[in-house]
Protein backbone atom coordinates (compact mmCIF):
# COMPACT_ATOMS: atom_id res chain seq x y z
CA UNK A 1 0.00 0.00 0.00
CA UNK A 2 1.17 3.52 -0.89
CA UNK A 3 1.41 4.94 2.64
CA UNK A 4 1.58 9.22 1.07
CA UNK A 5 -1.34 7.51 -1.66
CA UNK A 6 -3.57 6.94 1.05
CA UNK A 7 -3.04 9.50 3.32
CA UNK A 8 -3.76 11.70 0.34
CA UNK A 9 -6.98 10.88 -0.43
CA UNK A 10 -8.23 10.49 3.40
CA UNK A 11 -6.33 13.33 4.72
CA UNK A 12 -9.38 15.71 4.37
CA UNK A 13 -11.30 13.09 6.53
CA UNK A 14 -8.84 12.78 9.03
CA UNK A 15 -8.52 16.73 9.18
CA UNK A 16 -12.66 17.15 9.58
CA UNK A 17 -12.74 14.35 12.22
CA UNK A 18 -10.05 16.06 14.78
CA UNK A 19 -11.99 19.67 13.82
CA UNK A 20 -15.18 18.06 14.96
CA UNK A 21 -13.15 16.24 18.03
CA UNK A 22 -12.10 19.93 19.10
CA UNK A 23 -15.30 21.67 18.91
CA UNK A 24 -16.85 23.03 21.92
CA UNK A 25 -20.31 22.05 20.66
CA UNK A 26 -21.73 19.52 18.31
CA UNK A 27 -24.84 20.01 16.36
CA UNK A 28 -26.88 16.39 16.11
CA UNK A 29 -26.04 16.64 12.41
CA UNK A 30 -22.45 16.81 13.53
CA UNK A 31 -22.36 14.75 16.25
CA UNK A 32 -23.10 11.83 13.80
CA UNK A 33 -20.47 13.01 11.42
CA UNK A 34 -18.44 12.53 14.02
CA UNK A 35 -19.14 9.03 15.03
CA UNK A 36 -19.27 7.86 11.21
CA UNK A 37 -15.85 9.70 10.94
CA UNK A 38 -14.16 7.76 14.13
CA UNK A 39 -15.29 4.53 12.47
CA UNK A 40 -14.07 4.72 9.16
CA UNK A 41 -10.54 6.69 10.27
CA UNK A 42 -10.60 3.40 12.88
CA UNK A 43 -10.60 0.92 9.90
CA UNK A 44 -7.88 3.55 8.13
CA UNK A 45 -5.53 2.99 11.47
CA UNK A 46 -6.04 -0.98 11.36
CA UNK A 47 -4.54 -0.79 7.98
CA UNK A 48 -1.83 1.53 8.37
CA UNK A 49 -0.48 -0.31 11.78
CA UNK A 50 -0.98 -3.48 9.38
CA UNK A 51 1.79 -2.03 7.18
CA UNK A 52 3.57 0.35 9.66
CA UNK A 53 3.08 0.02 12.79
CA UNK A 54 5.29 2.45 14.94
CA UNK A 55 4.90 4.89 11.52
CA UNK A 56 4.00 8.92 12.45
CA UNK A 57 1.13 8.49 10.54
CA UNK A 58 -0.05 5.67 13.19
CA UNK A 59 0.77 7.47 16.10
CA UNK A 60 -1.11 10.82 14.84
CA UNK A 61 -4.37 8.71 14.09
CA UNK A 62 -4.65 7.27 17.03
CA UNK A 63 -3.94 10.24 18.76
CA UNK A 64 -7.02 11.64 16.79
CA UNK A 65 -9.06 8.67 17.45
CA UNK A 66 -8.89 9.25 21.33
CA UNK A 67 -9.25 12.68 21.24
CA UNK A 68 -12.46 11.79 19.46
CA UNK A 69 -13.61 9.34 21.50
CA UNK A 70 -13.33 11.27 24.57
CA UNK A 71 -16.19 13.41 23.15
CA UNK A 72 -18.95 10.40 23.28
CA UNK A 73 -17.13 8.42 26.22
CA UNK A 74 -16.15 11.02 28.21
CA UNK A 75 -19.30 12.00 29.78
CA UNK A 76 -19.87 8.32 31.08
CA UNK A 77 -16.69 8.98 32.70
CA UNK A 78 -16.94 8.70 36.92
CA UNK A 79 -14.27 10.50 38.72
CA UNK A 80 -15.23 8.33 41.97
CA UNK A 81 -15.28 5.00 39.57
CA UNK A 82 -12.41 5.71 37.80
CA UNK A 83 -10.34 6.19 41.91
CA UNK A 84 -11.69 3.10 42.72
CA UNK A 85 -10.60 1.56 39.56
CA UNK A 86 -6.88 2.91 40.07
CA UNK A 87 -6.59 1.73 43.47
CA UNK A 88 -8.11 -1.77 43.52
CA UNK A 89 -7.21 -3.11 39.78
CA UNK A 90 -4.43 -0.79 38.15
CA UNK A 91 -2.09 -0.07 40.80
CA UNK A 92 -2.01 -2.98 42.61
CA UNK A 93 -1.65 -5.64 39.49
CA UNK A 94 0.92 -2.94 38.36
CA UNK A 95 3.04 -3.61 41.65
CA UNK A 96 2.67 -7.22 41.06
CA UNK A 97 4.06 -7.25 38.18
CA UNK A 98 7.00 -5.73 39.72
CA UNK A 99 7.37 -8.23 42.48
CA UNK A 100 9.99 -10.80 41.32
CA UNK A 101 11.76 -7.86 40.18
CA UNK A 102 11.23 -5.78 43.57
CA UNK A 103 12.42 -8.70 45.49
CA UNK A 104 15.77 -8.89 43.36
CA UNK A 105 16.45 -5.26 43.95
CA UNK A 106 16.16 -5.77 47.31
CA UNK A 107 18.24 -9.04 47.49
CA UNK A 108 21.13 -7.16 45.45
CA UNK A 109 20.81 -4.29 48.05
CA UNK A 110 21.14 -6.37 51.06
CA UNK A 111 23.90 -8.44 49.78
CA UNK A 112 25.84 -4.76 48.99
CA UNK A 113 24.76 -3.61 52.60
CA UNK A 114 25.83 -6.71 54.49
CA UNK A 115 29.12 -6.86 52.58
CA UNK A 116 30.27 -3.20 53.44
CA UNK A 117 28.82 -3.42 56.93
CA UNK A 118 30.20 -7.02 57.90
CA UNK A 119 33.80 -5.36 56.30
CA UNK A 120 33.69 -2.65 58.20
CA UNK A 121 32.54 -3.79 61.63
CA UNK A 122 35.42 -6.35 61.46
CA UNK A 123 38.00 -4.37 59.80
CA UNK A 124 39.66 -1.34 61.91
CA UNK A 125 41.72 0.00 58.90
CA UNK A 126 38.48 -0.09 57.09
CA UNK A 127 36.76 1.76 59.51
CA UNK A 128 39.62 4.40 59.79
CA UNK A 129 39.25 4.93 55.91
CA UNK A 130 35.51 5.81 56.62
CA UNK A 131 36.01 7.89 59.11
CA UNK A 132 38.21 9.21 62.05
CA UNK A 133 37.79 7.60 65.82
CA UNK A 134 36.26 10.51 67.31
CA UNK A 135 33.94 11.13 63.89
CA UNK A 136 32.79 7.51 64.50
CA UNK A 137 31.96 8.35 68.30
CA UNK A 138 30.01 11.64 67.53
CA UNK A 139 28.13 9.95 64.56
CA UNK A 140 27.03 6.70 66.95
CA UNK A 141 26.88 8.92 69.99
CA UNK A 142 24.61 12.28 68.95
CA UNK A 143 24.46 12.69 65.07
CA UNK A 144 22.88 9.30 63.75
CA UNK A 145 20.02 10.13 66.58
CA UNK A 146 19.75 13.51 66.49
CA UNK A 147 18.65 13.24 62.51
CA UNK A 148 15.98 11.79 63.79
CA UNK A 149 14.81 14.35 66.38
CA UNK A 150 16.77 17.71 65.66
CA UNK A 151 13.30 19.22 63.22
CA UNK A 152 9.60 19.16 64.06
CA UNK A 153 7.87 15.80 63.32
CA UNK A 154 5.99 17.14 60.37
CA UNK A 155 8.71 19.36 58.78
CA UNK A 156 11.04 15.98 59.03
CA UNK A 157 8.22 13.58 57.61
CA UNK A 158 8.06 16.14 54.55
CA UNK A 159 11.86 16.89 54.27
CA UNK A 160 12.18 13.04 54.29
CA UNK A 161 9.36 12.31 51.67
CA UNK A 162 10.57 14.61 49.27
CA UNK A 163 13.87 12.97 49.29
CA UNK A 164 13.00 9.82 48.98
CA UNK A 165 10.60 11.10 45.98
CA UNK A 166 13.20 12.32 44.48
CA UNK A 167 15.56 8.80 44.71
CA UNK A 168 12.65 6.33 43.61
CA UNK A 169 11.70 9.70 40.74
CA UNK A 170 15.40 9.31 39.38
CA UNK A 171 14.86 5.41 39.38
CA UNK A 172 11.64 5.45 37.10
CA UNK A 173 12.85 8.24 34.84
CA UNK A 174 16.13 7.45 33.89
CA UNK A 175 15.40 3.69 34.33
CA UNK A 176 15.76 3.32 30.60
CA UNK A 177 19.15 4.09 30.62
CA UNK A 178 20.14 0.83 31.99
CA UNK A 179 22.93 2.12 34.37
CA UNK A 180 20.82 4.74 36.85
CA UNK A 181 19.03 2.00 39.22
CA UNK A 182 22.11 -0.38 39.58
CA UNK A 183 24.20 2.97 40.75
CA UNK A 184 21.35 4.21 42.42
CA UNK A 185 21.26 1.05 44.46
CA UNK A 186 25.06 0.48 45.08
CA UNK A 187 25.28 4.05 46.31
CA UNK A 188 21.97 3.57 48.97
CA UNK A 189 23.44 -0.15 50.29
CA UNK A 190 26.24 1.31 50.35
CA UNK A 191 25.93 4.34 52.22
CA UNK A 192 23.80 1.99 54.60
CA UNK A 193 26.29 -0.51 54.67
CA UNK A 194 28.81 2.21 55.94
CA UNK A 195 26.29 3.20 59.07
CA UNK A 196 25.59 -0.62 59.90
CA UNK A 197 29.67 -0.83 59.72
CA UNK A 198 30.07 1.80 61.99
CA UNK A 199 27.68 0.97 64.79
CA UNK A 200 29.09 -2.42 64.64
CA UNK A 201 32.77 -1.60 65.19
CA UNK A 202 31.19 0.13 68.17
CA UNK A 203 28.94 -2.31 69.96
CA UNK A 204 25.58 -0.49 69.18
CA UNK A 205 23.97 -2.51 66.17
CA UNK A 206 20.87 -2.64 68.39
CA UNK A 207 20.94 1.36 68.33
CA UNK A 208 21.34 1.15 64.60
CA UNK A 209 18.55 -1.23 63.75
CA UNK A 210 16.18 0.47 66.44
CA UNK A 211 16.56 3.37 64.52
CA UNK A 212 16.39 2.39 60.99
CA UNK A 213 14.19 -0.33 60.93
CA UNK A 214 10.24 1.57 61.53
CA UNK A 215 10.87 3.93 58.53
CA UNK A 216 13.39 1.71 56.45
CA UNK A 217 11.68 -1.58 55.85
CA UNK A 218 8.53 0.20 53.71
CA UNK A 219 11.16 3.35 52.61
CA UNK A 220 13.77 1.07 51.39
CA UNK A 221 10.64 -1.46 49.62
CA UNK A 222 9.58 1.51 47.93
CA UNK A 223 13.12 1.95 46.25
CA UNK A 224 13.09 -1.33 45.26
CA UNK A 225 10.01 -0.82 43.46
CA UNK A 226 11.36 2.29 41.99
CA UNK A 227 14.30 0.51 40.54
CA UNK A 228 12.16 -2.55 39.29
CA UNK A 229 9.88 -0.14 37.57
CA UNK A 230 12.89 1.54 35.86
CA UNK A 231 14.73 -1.54 35.30
CA UNK A 232 11.21 -2.98 33.56
CA UNK A 233 11.08 -0.04 30.93
CA UNK A 234 14.68 -0.77 30.32
CA UNK A 235 14.05 -4.29 29.02
CA UNK A 236 10.76 -3.48 26.98
CA UNK A 237 13.09 -1.35 25.20
CA UNK A 238 15.96 -4.24 24.69
CA UNK A 239 13.76 -7.04 24.46
CA UNK A 240 10.46 -6.24 23.11
CA UNK A 241 9.28 -9.83 22.50
CA UNK A 242 6.30 -10.04 19.94
CA UNK A 243 5.45 -6.12 20.36
CA UNK A 244 6.68 -3.32 18.22
CA UNK A 245 9.47 -1.66 20.42
CA UNK A 246 7.44 1.18 20.73
CA UNK A 247 4.46 -0.39 21.87
CA UNK A 248 6.46 -1.88 24.17
CA UNK A 249 8.19 0.79 25.64
CA UNK A 250 4.55 2.73 25.89
CA UNK A 251 2.98 0.08 27.41
CA UNK A 252 5.61 -0.43 30.30
CA UNK A 253 6.03 3.41 30.80
CA UNK A 254 1.81 3.69 31.21
CA UNK A 255 1.75 1.24 33.79
CA UNK A 256 5.20 2.96 35.31
CA UNK A 257 3.28 6.14 35.44
CA UNK A 258 0.99 4.08 38.17
CA UNK A 259 3.42 2.97 39.66
CA UNK A 260 4.87 6.17 39.93
CA UNK A 261 1.84 7.74 41.44
CA UNK A 262 1.50 4.57 43.90
CA UNK A 263 4.87 5.32 45.26
CA UNK A 264 3.91 9.18 46.16
CA UNK A 265 1.12 7.39 48.45
CA UNK A 266 3.89 4.33 49.92
CA UNK A 267 6.72 7.25 50.38
CA UNK A 268 3.99 9.79 52.17
CA UNK A 269 3.11 6.82 54.56
CA UNK A 270 7.31 5.99 55.13
CA UNK A 271 7.97 9.67 55.39
CA UNK A 272 5.03 9.63 58.99
CA UNK A 273 6.50 6.67 60.23
CA UNK A 274 9.95 7.94 60.16
CA UNK A 275 8.70 11.33 61.40
CA UNK A 276 6.71 10.63 63.64
CA UNK A 277 6.97 7.13 65.27
CA UNK A 278 11.30 6.60 64.36
CA UNK A 279 11.81 9.46 67.00
CA UNK A 280 9.28 9.10 69.62
CA UNK A 281 9.08 7.49 73.14
CA UNK A 282 7.78 4.21 72.57
CA UNK A 283 9.54 0.69 72.94
CA UNK A 284 12.12 -0.47 70.51
CA UNK A 285 9.24 -3.50 69.40
CA UNK A 286 6.55 -1.62 69.13
CA UNK A 287 8.11 1.13 66.69
CA UNK A 288 9.37 -1.68 64.74
CA UNK A 289 6.33 -3.26 65.07
CA UNK A 290 4.68 -0.43 62.92
CA UNK A 291 6.84 -0.64 60.59
CA UNK A 292 6.63 -4.28 60.43
CA UNK A 293 2.87 -3.76 59.99
CA UNK A 294 3.00 -1.29 57.63
CA UNK A 295 5.08 -3.21 55.76
CA UNK A 296 2.62 -6.40 55.66
CA UNK A 297 -0.04 -4.21 54.59
CA UNK A 298 1.42 -3.17 51.86
CA UNK A 299 2.96 -7.26 50.45
CA UNK A 300 -1.04 -7.96 51.34
CA UNK A 301 -2.51 -5.51 48.90
CA UNK A 302 0.07 -6.46 46.07
CA UNK A 303 -0.38 -10.29 46.90
CA UNK A 304 -3.92 -9.89 46.89
CA UNK A 305 -5.33 -7.34 44.95
CA UNK A 306 -2.80 -7.36 42.67
CA UNK A 307 -2.73 -11.02 42.10
CA UNK A 308 -6.30 -10.98 41.39
CA UNK A 309 -6.19 -8.22 39.13
CA UNK A 310 -3.41 -9.81 37.46
CA UNK A 311 -5.14 -12.72 36.90
CA UNK A 312 -7.99 -10.94 35.58
CA UNK A 313 -5.81 -9.42 32.73
CA UNK A 314 -4.97 -6.35 34.24
CA UNK A 315 -1.49 -4.37 33.60
CA UNK A 316 -1.83 -1.23 35.16
CA UNK A 317 -1.77 0.22 31.75
CA UNK A 318 -4.95 2.20 30.67
CA UNK A 319 -7.64 0.85 28.96
CA UNK A 320 -6.68 -0.61 25.81
CA UNK A 321 -9.50 1.64 24.00
CA UNK A 322 -7.71 5.12 25.81
CA UNK A 323 -4.46 3.92 24.46
CA UNK A 324 -5.71 3.04 20.64
CA UNK A 325 -5.87 0.08 20.52
CA UNK A 326 -9.56 -0.81 19.82
CA UNK A 327 -9.99 -0.77 16.30
CA UNK A 328 -14.09 -0.03 15.03
CA UNK A 329 -14.01 -1.77 11.52
CA UNK A 330 -15.84 0.47 8.74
Amino acid sequence: MDMDAFAAVNADKWARLQELAGKGRLTGAEADELLALYQSTSGHLSLVRSVAPESGLSASLSATLALARTRFTGARSNVMADLARFFVVALPAALYRLTALTLACGAAFLLIAAGYATWIGTSPEALRAVASETAAAQYVNQDFINYYSENPAASFAGAVWTNNAWICAQAVALGITGVWVPMILFSNAQGVGVAAGIFASAGKSDVFYSYILPHGLMELTAVFIACAAGLRIFWAMVSPGPRPRGRAVAEEGRSLVTVALGLVLVLFVSGLVEGFVTPSPLPVWARIGIGAAVLTAYWVYVLVWGRRAFLAGERGDIRREDAGYTEIAA
